[in-house]
């Protein structure tokens, strides 16, 4: 594989897209809106700034990663010629839907449609394509530069020879890609939201405050993040995203999510991308917690 089509510019999308230019693929970086794509790349511009600070890469590896990404606004200009696509929007399955039916018209039988999706079936999105076994799952982890693992979903009809190159290509990124089945959440999500909609439960009922919360399984259970810290870094939106696809899934009220975390979207408030969560990151970019609204 030479041509790598990334959908969607934001912090997933401009991930990936970074992650597979850093190894030396042409990469398109499709967006409908030019704000979202002038975004997209200068977060990876600044990531890979910070990278060089360190001295993880030197500045010519950085200009040679930046030259390999094309910007587009148009997915069929986007697509041609790409062996594979990794769709990286957000997630919601009729816009998934959307996207993979247009694919399935503008691609090449022969191109690898994958999603990055967290939760969502892969075997209700290849329904959209023709050829449903070139449709797998590609589930990276944020923030995809730094992450090692990722999520290889098969669908029903996803075929071995598909399945095999994406673990290869994943470890070509320098990954640790783990092959799992299509169910609800898959695993890193069928494991952890319910965790994180835990968390936002015990906040709730007035167990303990954000700090404490996050304190105790930081502490105790050596996370590196608290759960509703890592909530925020997620977006809120997203968890409730997932919640509701597990409990829609399995129809089981142990995955139904909080009701604190139900209006929090609601209110707009989702974590680091708002500016407010769970924390404030409003004020001078350090976190502070917000307290007042977490009780029953």
């Amino acid at each position: 594989m030479n041509q790598i089509a990334v959908i969607g510019a934001g912090t997933m999308g401009n991930g990936i897209a970074h992650t597979f230019a850093q190894k030396g693929f042409t990469v398109k970086l499709i967006d409908v809106s030019e704000a979202a794509i002038e975004k997209g790349i200068k977060t990876i511009v600044s990531n890979l700034d910070r990278m060089v600070a360190k001295g993880t890469i030197s500045e010519a590896e950085k200009i040679s990663t930046l030259n390999n990404i094309i910007t587009y606004t148009d997915v069929k200009d986007g697509v041609t010629g790409c062996d594979l696509v990794v769709e990286a929007a957000t997630e919601n399955s009729a816009l998934k839907f959307q996207i993979f039916k247009q694919l399935s018209e503008v691609c090449s039988h022969n191109t690898i449609l994958a999603s990055n999706t967290s939760s969502i079936s892969i075997t209700q999105i290849a329904a959209q394509v023709i050829h449903p076994e070139r449709v797998i799952g590609m589930h990276f982890m944020n923030p995809v530069p730094i992450m090692k693992l990722v999520e290889v979903i098969r669908g029903y009809s996803t075929s071995d020879e598909v399945t095999q190159k994406i673990m290869e290509l994943s470890v070509q990124l320098g990954k640790v890609p783990t092959e799992v089945n299509d169910y609800p959440g898959f695993v890193a999500n069928r494991i952890l939201m319910p965790m994180i909609n835990e968390a936002i439960e015990t906040l709730f009922h007035g167990v303990a405050g954000v700090e404490e919360i996050d304190t105790v399984m930081k502490l105790g259970m050596a996370h590196p993040m608290g759960p509703l810290q890592l909530a925020d870094f997620i977006g809120l939106d997203v968890c409730l995203s997932i919640m509701n696809v597990l409990f829609d899934g399995f129809k089981n009220p142990k995955y139904a999510p909080c009701p604190l975390l139900v209006n929090m979207v609601m209110a707009k408030k989702l974590g680091v991308k708002s500016g407010e969560g769970f924390y404030d990151y409003s004020v001078n970019k350090k976190a502070e917690i917000v307290s007042s609204q977490f009780t029953k």
